[in-house]
């Protein structure tokens, strides 16, 4: 596939500048939110694609606050909007840049442009200037000011600057065409009259540019090559050309505004660089709303705590909810740019946020529900201390200096989950039940031999035994539970509050039909459960880790209540402290509850608390719910044996276990894989995580061949090939089988981990990268991006980043 068919459009626009030398081989993107709230997930594909784009080709981006609408923008939502730049990952050339700061230099455009003829004042109403304007069938009417004097518009013009007029007197107009096809070239405002105070310039304008006139003309101010946006501007674009066209760069006065890079003459369109505006297709995300007027009438309405409530699609909203950064830049790049608008499902997005928590999350145990047990036969007084690693097998980036493992106390009495307790359990219910014994995870087996209510009836406390004998997690006669369960000890455990959050919407497209949006909110969103208990080791550890709590899901700490906690202290008395109730949001799920959901109800079914916790998993032969899957156990014993033997020799997390035992085929596939001595629960984690991510069907391996992932997984593991190298072939594998190995070495993907090579290809990309070296002896610390970037793409990636980057910063000094 040749270099223009593996880039977007956009790229392949951007490339060929570059190639051909437009601009000088510049690229200047920009950035240019309206700070009249909060970042969303639509801005940050706008975010990824003009950061990206300029670091991929040697530029910059600069950002520019739109700031033309004084009643709406808020200094706060500047630093808001900075903040969650940053958190994404990039930043931005030199200081912040405002549309207000242009204000004169607009105003004296737009002089030039009546003494031109370009532009007019028009005293009709905003009313009758509606009525004038006609539709797509006919021409606007033109207004009875359309002829004044250049004197006269010139005068009306200043006077409107002066504050003579009231606010909607007169507006300034351009004259381009009343009977254009496109609406927007049908006389466009470019001015109105607002006397209103605006947070930066104060009440020194009385009148404010409109959107149209300011955008572009603020592009050529700064000198931006490629400006991006979306594509409900598409036939903005028009206007924005007009404008460049019709106005002279010399009457901006360019030399007295402080970092303008833009350019030109007297003449008419002299701009240099003169810049072009690009469109690209939204993504609209399922199940979510990213209208700021509509977000802002849900933060003021109450149904949401604020711009940051974990539920909301905001970049504040996934950092509060422990979203990590380069899940949501993952995302972005899966779905990519095009032209044409679609839905995105948002299990694309909750599966970047697994992917990236899967790698690097530290295990702990959290019992949200708490069951008391208590063990008789365990003395009194007695604490055990159990070792139990955080990381399984197979995490390939858990956090840097994070232990290995920690301990965790068994005493006489634990907390379970609830639901891990049927008196009467239904069939295929293989927890814990009256006589029935259990593994509990990192300790023994216990057995339950009573069971206490209180008056109402409710269980309330279980009366068990454990046996001594299996501390090692399995028994000396060989005798295997059929579940493991999660725990904590009852005293030494610490009291926490658990934050269940859900999708904000019940349906997936919420703006769609008639109804009004708070027909869509979903009622079940958030679910507070005051009582949850989690393993002591958590109190100790650093506010922004990001958990994976043992067969429940993601988990992260409240920011805004450990912020409160630090200031008021544990009495509210104003000293520092900490909150004795740690507080934890649920960052996501450990599988897609919501697709399990949405196919019982389509068939009618009523969806259980455990079905609602298991989804359509991705290893081959598996396509079906966790209660057909128990059910496939029951009825084959073999598949039974194959799920204990996968969790207690392979030692397999049980979801991965639980998956690869449903079937006689997933087995056979999964055991045929590891036959040649490859990792069991690598070999698990790509198979069940990655297969569909490289584009299998559903429950399916397309092409790929069990022998072939194990070597795939083994040249990962032995540091080989990179993982973006691996997952690339995988997606190969998937569709057409082959050797790995023969792929590798045929086609030069082994990684480079030879100092000498690699330093002689960054030695090659300094050399031909002279002006951006430049740069960054000038400051630009930003640009070892574009430069690692480089060297990795002229390896084709197999280069060892961490030795990429530090080669650079030793070469450039």
């Amino acid at each position: 596939m040749s270099e223009p068919e593996r880039l977007d459009f956009i790229r392949q626009i951007v490339a060929r500048d570059v190639r051909s030398g437009r601009h000088g081989g510049r690229v200047l993107t920009r950035f240019p939110p309206e700070p009249n709230g909060f970042l969303h997930v639509g801005h940050a594909s706008a975010i990824c694609l003009d950061f990206g784009v300029a670091t991929e080709y040697g530029g910059r981006t600069t950002l520019r606050m739109d700031d033309t609408n004084p009643t709406t923008e808020d200094p706060a939502y500047v630093e808001a909007i900075a903040r969650d730049i940053h958190w994404l990952g990039f930043d931005w050339e030199g200081e912040i840049r405002y549309a207000s700061d242009y204000f004169e230099a607009l105003y004296r455009m737009a002089l030039r442009m009546i003494e031109d003829g370009f532009a007019y004042v028009d005293s009709l109403s905003e009313a009758e200037i509606r009525a004038h304007r006609g539709s797509v069938l006919e021409p606007s009417r033109p207004s009875p000011y359309r002829d004044r004097s250049m004197a006269e518009n010139l005068d009306l013009f200043r006077r409107m600057r002066a504050g003579e007029f009231a606010d909607g007197e007169h507006v300034l107009r351009a004259r381009i065409d009343l009977a254009a096809s496109n609406m927007k070239l049908r006389d466009p405002l470019m001015y109105r009259i607002r006397h209103a105070h605006h947070y930066r310039s104060g009440d020194v304008w009385p009148i404010y540019p409109f959107y149209d006139w300011a955008h572009g003309q603020s592009d050529a101010i700064e000198g931006i090559t490629h400006s991006f946006c979306t594509l409900e501007f598409q036939d903005n674009r028009a206007l924005y050309d007009w404008f460049i066209e019709h106005t002279r760069p010399a009457a901006a006065g360019i030399e007295d505004i402080p970092g303008a890079e833009g350019g030109g003459g007297e003449e008419l369109g002299s701009w240099d660089p003169r810049p072009r505006q690009y469109e690209f297709a939204r993504r609209n995300l399922d199940y979510t709303v990213v209208s700021k007027r509509k977000l802002l009438l849900l933060v003021e309405e109450g149904h949401v705590s604020g711009w940051d409530d974990p539920r909301m699609p905001t970049l504040a909203g996934f950092r509060r909810r422990g979203v990590p950064p380069d899940a949501v830049r993952a995302f972005c790049r899966q779905v990519g740019i095009g032209k044409a608008e679609n839905r995105v499902e948002i299990a694309t997005l909750e599966w970047a946020v697994r992917d990236a928590l899967n790698a690097r999350a530290p295990r702990v145990m959290a019992v949200l529900r708490p069951l008391e047990v208590v063990i008789d036969n365990f003395p009194d007084e007695r604490v055990e201390w159990l070792e139990a690693p955080y990381f399984p097998r197979g995490v390939e980036a858990p956090l840097e200096g994070w232990p290995k493992a920690r301990e965790v106390p068994f005493t006489r009495v634990l907390f379970i989950e609830r639901d891990d307790f049927a008196e009467v359990p239904e069939p295929g219910f293989r927890r814990l039940a009256p006589g029935r014994e259990v593994r509990l995870r990192h300790g023994y087996f216990i057995t339950c031999r009573g069971v206490e209510k209180d008056e109402a009836g409710r269980v309330v406390r279980l009366r068990c035994t454990y046996d001594p004998e299996t501390r090692s997690g399995s028994a000396p006669d060989g005798r295997r539970p059929a579940a493991t369960i999660h725990w904590v000890s009852a005293p030494r455990s610490l009291p926490i509050e658990v934050r269940l959050y859900d999708r904000l919407f019940r349906t997936s497209d919420p703006t769609s039909g008639a109804d009004d949006l708070h027909d869509h909110l979903n009622p079940g969103s958030l679910e507070v459960l005051a009582d949850a208990r989690a393993e002591p080791s958590l109190a100790g550890d650093p506010p922004e880790a990001t958990y994976q709590f043992e067969r429940l899901g993601y988990f992260t700490r409240d920011r805004a209540t450990l912020a409160v906690a630090t200031v008021l202290g544990p009495e509210g008395d104003g000293e520092s402290g900490s909150d004795p109730r740690l507080v934890f949001n649920r960052t996501v799920t450990l599988r897609d509850a919501w697709a399990r959901r949405a196919s019982a109800r389509a068939d009618g079914a009523d969806v259980s608390a455990e079905t609602e916790a298991s989804s359509t998993p991705s290893a081959p032969g598996v396509d079906t719910g966790r209660e057909a899957r128990d059910a496939a156990r029951r009825a084959d014993p073999a598949l039974q044996t194959a799920f204990e033997r996968f969790e207690t020799e392979l030692q397999l997390p049980e979801d991965l276990a639980d998956l690869l035992s449903a079937s006689t085929v997933s087995v056979r596939y999964y055991e045929r894989a590891i036959g040649e001595g490859a990792d069991p629960v690598a070999v698990a984690t790509w198979l069940v995580h990655e297969v569909r991510g490289a584009g299998a069907g559903r429950g399916e391996a397309g092409a790929l061949e069990p022998a072939a992932l194990a070597v795939l997984v083994g040249l990962v593991q032995n540091d080989e090939i990179s993982r973006s190298v691996a997952k690339s072939l995988l997606a190969r594998l998937v569709e057409s089988g082959g050797d790995p190995r023969e792929i590798v070495e045929r086609e030069g993907l082994r990684r480079i981990g030879d100092e000498e090579s690699i330093r002689r290809v960054v030695e090659r990309v300094l050399a031909g990268h002279a002006a951006e070296v430049e740069r960054y002896a000038a400051g630009q610390a930003g640009l070892i991006g574009f430069f690692v970037g480089q060297v990795m793409r002229a390896t084709n990636g197999r280069a060892d980043p961490a030795m990429v980057r530090q080669l650079l910063e030793e070469t450039l000094r």
